[in-house]
């Protein structure tokens, strides 16, 4: 079987009209989830692009592959995986498939998407690369004007310097964006493995939707702001809640920046999100031309998502919550009947799921679960709770989650827990840790949390274990032997 793998970086899951936005035109995404399995809750299992990517490359929990951070801001983190660490592409190179990988990599600084064994031009970098010498000659061969940006918006940083780019208008038509250049080149990949005859494994990374949101007018203006329906948890205080997302509100300017303008910047978002839909929709209408769609699954996710406002914060961070932690999550196996799922799945299940498909013996961490059985229809055992982590981006900030049906947990060491109460607070805008009347619920959900990181071996734990509720102990949190018993004195 063939293995299309589609994927968006910072997506909001709320973009998509098969996850319920009755404005932004996804028809090219809407179609793939009609026919195929739409997950509504998939979670990445870490909100920050590389150590994301890292565990989809490894199946691996990123505590475990130990890629923690984005280079670009990195303090002291691994920049690449190990040596020895195991990742998909060479099992399916092992049972003759071609790989490809257009788009972007930021999964490591020495070591590139071609290390692994992928095909296709090496994208470094955490947005688009416009000065790249293939994209450069994508717009010569094509009489295409260079790159050129005027109206930017962007606000002013606590010490008064300006802030980070958010959005901009783009002076170049739809067929010389970045985008359209990357699925010009899947297609191109895709017609040469066609050709060829042999199973592929053909990537496609985009780097939008993620900030700045840089478009050509009819992308820019697609959608009039008034149609936003501003996020409730625009109204966040930060009462109750860890100081660092204060600072982070700050860092992303978010009230140096007037509300309307806060609309339109959504509005562009959505108009970010269409032009990918189109590009999406031009490789799988050459996969139909092409006779291909019978023989390959296709995958849609994204990294993590967005916050565009919510929470007063922009881009991704120390802050667990549903807005860049739950991401699309789309499968497609030929055969397979159209249907909804609401398995807590991962971004990580994605690693167990190729492997199976591609009918590699090889499987992955204990972290990565295939798929398959639930895109089949079948009722598989599947954990009620879901656990994600972070360990930073501008500077170490290790947190760990546990969500479940209703409530969610996140354990911060330097400040305040947090728990809410997901049916009652689906905005996350009320942290009831230290509610009495959630006791129980925070002592349960704190203990499972203490468990599943033993039995995963994520050393976070002991940090846990003399500080919160988690029951008498059962072994020496000083790791030594000072105190055996019968020791002298």
């Amino acid at each position: 079987m063939n293995l299309l793998f589609l994927m968006t970086d910072q997506h909001r899951v709320d973009t998509l009209g098969c996850y319920g936005n009755p404005h932004v035109a996804t028809p090219n995404l809407d179609r793939l989830a009609a026919t195929g399995t739409r997950f509504d809750r998939f979670y990445t299992p870490t909100a920050i692009c590389t150590p994301a990517r890292a565990s989809l490359l490894t199946g691996q929990a990123p505590f475990r592959h130990r890629l923690l951070a984005n280079y670009e801001r990195n303090v002291g983190y691994l920049e690449d995986l190990r040596e020895d660490a195991f990742t998909f592409p060479e099992a399916l190179k092992e049972r003759g498939y071609q790989l490809g990988l257009i788009g972007k990599w930021h999964g490591g600084t020495s070591r590139n998407a071609a290390s692994y064994g992928f095909d296709g031009p090496d994208l470094p970098g955490w947005h688009n690369p416009v000065d790249h010498p293939d994209y450069l000659a994508y717009l010569e061969e094509r009489g295409l004007p260079p790159y050129r940006i005027s109206d930017l918006i962007r606000g002013t940083t606590p010490n008064g310097n300006r802030g980070n780019l958010l959005a901009a208008r783009l002076h170049q038509p739809v067929e010389a964006t970045f985008e359209h250049y990357l699925a010009t080149r899947a297609i191109e990949h895709m017609e040469r493995y066609a050709a060829d005859g042999r199973p592929f494994f053909l990537a496609t990374h985009f780097f939008g939707p993620h900030l700045p949101y840089l478009l050509p007018d009819e992308y820019f203006d697609m959608y009039d702001p008034s149609l936003v329906e501003l996020p409730p948890s625009i109204a966040e205080t930060f009462e109750g809640k860890p100081p660092v997302q204060r600072n982070y509100s700050a860092h992303w300017t978010f009230d140096t920046i007037p509300i309307e303008v806060t609309r339109k910047l959504i509005a562009v978002y959505w108009g970010y999100v269409t032009l990918i839909d189109e590009q999406i929709g031009r490789i799988l209408d050459r996969m139909d031309d092409l006779g291909l769609t019978d023989q390959t699954a296709v995958f849609f996710t994204a990294d993590h998502g967005e916050f565009t406002g919510a929470h007063r914060l922009h881009d991704k961070g120390p802050a667990m919550y549903e807005d860049i932690y739950r991401i699309p999550g789309i499968v497609r196996i030929p055969g397979e009947q159209p249907q909804v799922r609401n398995e807590f799945v991962s971004l990580t299940d994605c690693t167990a799921t190729i492997l199976e498909l591609a009918g590699c013996d090889t499987k992955p961490a204990v972290d990565s679960r295939s798929l398959a059985p639930i895109v089949r229809g079948e009722q598989p055992e599947w954990p009620g709770e879901l656990l994600a982590e972070f360990h930073g981006h501008h500077f170490p900030y290790p947190q760990r989650m546990i969500r479940d049906d209703r409530y969610k947990l996140i354990v911060n060491p330097e400040s305040v827990n947090e728990l809410y109460d997901l049916h009652a607070d689906p905005h996350e805008l009320s942290n009831r840790y230290t509610h009495q009347e959630l006791a129980a619920v925070r002592r349960r959900m704190m203990r499972r949390l203490y468990d599943l990181l033993r039995e995963r071996g994520d050393n976070f734990y002991h940090w846990m274990t003399p500080m919160y509720d988690i029951g008498a102990l059962d072994y020496d949190p000083t790791l030594s032997s000072f105190e055996k018993e019968g020791t002298a004195g």
